[in-house]
């Protein structure tokens, strides 16, 4: 099973940009799978934000993020980024990068079944 860290949360205020970023553990082949970037509000259902296919030339986003926020990923470097742009207050969240059981974004992708490995998240806050 693919272990992933995320890292580059933090406190911003609403305009502000962060990058996350997104690793698998050493020795595992991270260019097998499609990921995606989950995050989960407090007292909220974790939601899916974007994916993307194995070889980073399709991405897909959900309608609140779309324009905002950007998806990339390095296979060469087992690397997944997320560029979090003109934040807003209800960005706040734990953010969580996820391996598929695919090589491309389904027509499920929002859906957490489709993955099989998960972070431990990272913090974003972003304040008024």
């Amino acid at each position: 099973q693919v272990q992933l860290v995320e890292s580059g949360g933090g406190l911003v205020q609403t305009g502000g940009s962060l990058t996350l970023s997104c690793t698998a553990s050493a020795g595992l082949t991270f260019d097998s799978y499609a990921m995606a970037w989950f995050r989960q509000a407090p007292g909220k259902e974790r939601e899916g934000i974007g994916c993307i296919n194995l070889s980073g030339g399709l991405t897909y986003y959900t309608d609140s993020v779309k324009g905002r926020f950007a998806i990339s990923r390095d296979n060469a470097k087992n690397m997944l980024y997320l560029k979090l742009n003109n934040l807003k207050p209800e960005d706040t969240a734990i953010y969580y990068c996820a391996a598929s059981r695919r090589i491309y974004c389904s027509a499920s992708w929002r859906q957490r079944y489709e993955y099989m490995s998960w972070g431990q998240g990272t913090q974003v806050t972003v304040s008024s």
